[in-house]
C-alpha cells in the first residue's frame, strides 16, 4: 500500500511533522502502513537473489525504518508534552507493536546472515569508517537481540521486551498522573503560610488558582510550583507536607492504581531474565556491552572512588548546615524537608545574595539570545527564528545555518511546565541527518531536534525568569541538541547522537554547562528584568564563590543514585517492592550523609532508570563528566593563554573531533582526537572544588 499523505498527516514525510493536524485517530492507521512497508524492506534486504551490498541490504531498511522512526518520534513526543486519554490509549496500543517489530528484526536470522556477509566482503576494509561502524553495531545488536538463540528462547525474549516497554510506559504515566492529581489550595486568608515565598511564585500560585475559579493560591507538585515552597517557605509544616507528597508520588502511600512498586519489581525481574537468556550474569553486565565501561565492577569502583573523594567535603557541608540551622534558625533536628530551606538561608548569609536576587537577571529572552550568541561564536553558525506546525502555543521553532546561510538543522523549543506534560528536561531527535548520493550529487536530509524543559512560565505580565540552575539545564539540553544537529555523518544510524556509547552521550551536554559560569558569557545572558542592566561584577563574584557550595553533598548524591541503579540491576531474586527498598536503604547507609525518612520513595519516581534510557547507566552522568570537564579545560587553556573561553578555533576543533563525527567512531577516539591524550579526572575535581 503506498503512503497516502493526504489521508494521514503522520504519513507526510515531505517536510516537518504536521503537529497541528495530527489526531490520535491517525496513529494506528499510520503504524499499520509503516510496519507493512518495513516488513517489505526486510524481505527485500534478505532476498537471496540479490547481492549482499550496502545498497541492497542497508538502504532499503534505512528508507523504511527512517519513516517509521520519524512517525513514532512525533507520536512519542506528543504523548510526552500534551498527554490526553485518547492519545495515551493510542500510544499504548501501538507501543507493543513497535517493540515487537524491533525484536522481530533483531532476531531475524536471514538478516543477521546478510550483515555477516557485508562484514565478510573483500572490500569491507575500504568502506568508510561510518559504514563499517554501522555494520559492526548491527552485528552486536543482532547478538544482543537474540538472533543466535534457540526458537523457544527467542519467543520468550520477544515477550519479555514487549512487557518491558509496557511497564516502562506505565511507570512514567503513574508518575505523571500522581503529580497531576495533587493540588494544595490555600485561601487568601491563609497567605501567611506562604511567608518567605518569592513574589513571582505567589503570582504563579494565584494565577493557577484563578484558572480553577478558586480564591487564593494553588500549589502543585510540578517542579516550578513545588520548588519555591521547599526552598523559601518559612512554614515548616507546609514544607513537610509538600515534601511528603513529592517523595511519595506513585508509591504505596498513594492510590493503588498509581503505585509503581510492582512495576519496579517486574521490570527488574524481566531485565534479569533477558540478561540470563543472552548469557550474562546480570542486566548490569548486559547493559554495559555497548558502553565505554567494561564491567559492573569497573563502574562500581569508579563510583566508590568518586564517593571516597567527595565524602570529606560532603560531611563538612552537612556539619556546617546542621550548625547553622541550630544556631541561626533554632532547628536542632534538621529534617529532609528543611535542607533546601536551610541551604538557601546559609547561602544568603555566607555569600550575601539569594537565588531570587540572581534570578531577576535571567529573563527568558535575554537568556535565549545570549545562549544563541554563544553557540554562534563557538561553532561558526547562526540561529534564526523559523516556522513549523506546533503542538502548543508555548513552543517555538528555530533553524541553525552556516555563516553563508546554508541550513544545518532545526529545533523545537518547549520550555514551560504545564499539566499533561512529563516532568524533567530532555532532547530527542525528530529527524536525523542522512546523506544520499543521487546522480553524482550528495543530497542531505538535515536533522531536527526536540528540546524540552519544565521551567516557570511568564506570570502577571512579566517575562519568565530563570534560576541559574535552569540556565544550566538549558545549556545542558542544547549540548545534546548540538550533538544531534551539527553532525556531518551521512549514515543515519551513526549520525549525531545515534550510535554514541550511552556513557558518553552526556559529554556535549555537560560540556556546554561550563560556559554558563563564565563572566564573558553571563554578560550576554543577563539583563535585569526591570532595568536591563547585565549582571554586576560584585554579584558575579559572589555567585562564583558559591559555585561549589555543597558540591560534596551534590556529588555524593549522584554517586548514591548511580550505585542504587547499578546494584538493583546486578541483584537477583527481587520479588517484592520491599526488596527494592532494602537495596536503596543499604546504599544510603553506605554512601549518604543525608538520611531521608524511611517513607521516602524517591525510587518510585526514578523515571531515568525505569522509564528512560538509564537502566544500569545512571553512572553515565559522572563518567561523561570526566570527559566533558577535560574537554572544557581546552577552552580554559585558550583563555589562560590570553584569549577567550569563547575561542572559535578551539570550538571548531571540538565540532570536528566530537560533535561532527557523532557515533561513527568510538567516543574515546573522538575525545583523544580533540585532547591528544587519554582522559584525566583532574578538571572534574577542580571544577567541583575538590582538587
Amino acid at each position: 500500500m503506498p503512503l497516502d499523505a493526504d489521508f494521514n498527516p503522520l504519513l507526510d514525510f515531505s517536510d516537518l511533522a504536521r503537529f497541528d493536524a495530527i489526531a490520535p485517530a491517525h496513529i494506528t492507521p499510520a503504524i499499520d502502513t509503516l510496519l507493512r512497508e518495513c516488513r517489505k524492506a526486510v524481505d527485500l534486504a534478505t532476498d537471496p537473489g540479490r547481492d549482499a551490498s550496502w545498497d541492497n541490504v542497508v538502504l532499503p531498511l534505512d528508507d523504511a525504518i527512517e519513516r517509521l522512526s520519524r512517525t513514532w518520534s512525533a507520536v512519542s513526543h506528543l504523548n510526552a508534552v500534551v498527554d490526553s486519554p485518547t492519545l495515551r490509549e493510542q500510544y499504548n496500543t501501538n507501543l507493543p507493536r513497535i517493540t515487537d517489530f524491533w525484536t522481530e528484526v533483531a532476531q531475524n536470522e536471514a538478516l543477521y546472515a546478510r550483515y555477516r556477509e557485508l562484514a565478510a566482503r573483500a572490500d569491507f576494509a575500504q568502506w568508510t569508517p561510518a559504514r563499517r561502524r554501522v555494520v559492526e553495531n548491527e552485528l552486536r545488536d543482532f547478538r544482543l537481540g537474540g538472533a543466535e538463540l534457540a526458537p523457544q528462547h527467542k519467543s520468550r525474549l520477544r515477550r519479555i521486551r514487549e512487557r518491558q516497554s509496557q511497564l516502562s510506559t506505565r511507570f512514567a504515566e503513574n508518575v505523571l498522573d500522581a503529580t497531576n492529581a495533587f493540588a494544595l489550595y490555600l485561601p487568601e486568608r491563609e497567605a501567611a503560610q506562604l511567608d518567605g515565598v518569592p513574589a513571582d511564585a505567589l503570582a504563579m500560585y494565584r494565577e493557577a488558582a484563578a484558572a480553577d475559579s478558586r480564591d487564593g493560591f494553588k500549589i502543585t507538585l510540578h517542579y516550578p510550583s513545588y520548588a519555591p515552597v521547599i526552598q523559601y517557605a518559612t512554614d515548616r509544616k507546609l514544607r513537610e507536607r509538600m515534601y511528603r507528597a513529592f517523595v511519595t508520588r506513585a508509591s504505596e502511600f498513594g492510590p493503588p492504581e498509581w503505585d509503581n512498586g510492582r512495576n519496579m519489581v517486574d521490570l527488574l525481574g524481566l531485565r534479569q531474565e533477558q540478561a540470563m537468556l543472552l548469557g550474562y550474569a546480570s542486566y548490569a553486565e548486559l547493559s554495559l556491552v555497548p558502553k565505554m565501561a567494561e564491567s559492573a565492577a569497573q563502574v562500581t569502583a569508579f563510583l566508590h572512588d568518586l564517593g571516597t573523594r567527595a565524602r570529606p567535603h560532603a560531611e563538612r557541608d552537612m556539619a556546617e548546615l546542621r550548625e547553622f540551622a541550630a544556631r541561626e534558625l533554632d532547628l536542632a533536628d534538621l529534617q529532609a524537608w528543611d535542607l533546601a530551606f536551610v541551604s538557601e538561608k546559609l547561602r544568603e548569609a555566607r555569600y550575601a545574595y539569594s537565588e531570587q536576587t540572581l534570578k531577576r537577571y535571567f529573563p527568558e529572552q535575554r537568556v535565549r539570545d545570549g545562549l544563541f550568541k554563544v553557540i554562534e561564536t563557538l561553532f561558526s553558525v547562526r540561529i534564526r527564528p523559523d516556522r513549523a506546525p506546533m503542538w502548543h502555543p508555548d513552543a517555538t521553532f528555530h533553524r541553525i545555518e552556516t555563516t553563508d546561510g546554508t541550513l544545518v538543522g532545526q529545533f523545537y523549543l518547549d520550555l514551560y511546565a504545564r499539566e499533561h506534560k512529563q516532568g524533567g528536561a530532555w532532547q530527542d531527535d525528530a529527524r536525523t541527518r542522512r546523506g544520499r548520493q543521487r546522480a553524482g550529487e550528495l543530497q542531505v536530509q538535515t536533522p531536527v531536534s526536540f528540546l524540552t524543559c519544565n521551567f516557570s512560565k511568564p506570570v502577571a505580565g512579566k517575562p519568565a525568569l530563570f534560576t541559574h540552575d535552569e540556565v544550566l539545564t538549558l545549556f545542558h539540553e542544547f549540548g545534546h541538541g548540538l550533538h544531534h544537529l551539527l553532525t556531518r555523518v551521512d549514515e543515519m544510524s551513526v549520525a549525531g547522537i545515534r550510535g554514541v556509547e550511552w556513557d558518553a552521550v552526556e559529554l556535549p551536554s555537560q560540556f556546554m554547562e561550563n560556559f554558563a559560569w563564565e563572566w564573558e558569557v553571563l554578560q550576554l545572558l543577563t539583563g535585569h528584568v526591570d532595568t536591563g542592566e547585565p549582571l554586576p561584577r560584585e554579584l558575579y563574584d559572589k555567585m562564583i564563590a558559591a559555585r561549589n557550595f555543597q558540591s560534596g553533598m551534590q556529588l555524593l548524591r549522584q554517586v548514591e543514585f548511580a550505585l542504587i541503579d547499578i546494584r538493583l540491576h546486578a541483584a537477583h531474586g527481587l520479588t517484592e517492592a520491599a526488596d527494592v527498598h532494602q537495596i536503596v536503604d543499604a546504599v544510603r547507609r553506605e554512601v549518604a550523609v543525608v538520611q531521608p525518612p524511611e517513607w521516602n520513595r524517591m525510587i518510585s519516581g526514578f523515571t531515568h532508570i525505569f522509564a528512560g534510557g538509564y537502566a544500569a547507566g545512571y553512572y553515565s552522568y559522572k563518567w561523561a563528566e570526566v570527559l566533558s570537564a577535560d574537554c572544557y579545560a581546552a577552552f580554559e587553556e585558550a583563555a589562560q593563554a590570553g584569549g577567550s573561553t569563547l575561542d572559535t578555533a578551539v570550538g571548531r576543533r571540538f565540532v570536528d573531533a566530537v560533535l561532527a563525527v557523532g557515533g561513527s567512531r568510538p567516543a574515546l577516539d573522538s575525545f583523544t582526537a580533540f585532547r591528544g591524550r587519554a582522559p584525566q579526572i583532574d578538571a572534574l575535581l577542580r571544577h567541583s572544588g575538590m582538587a
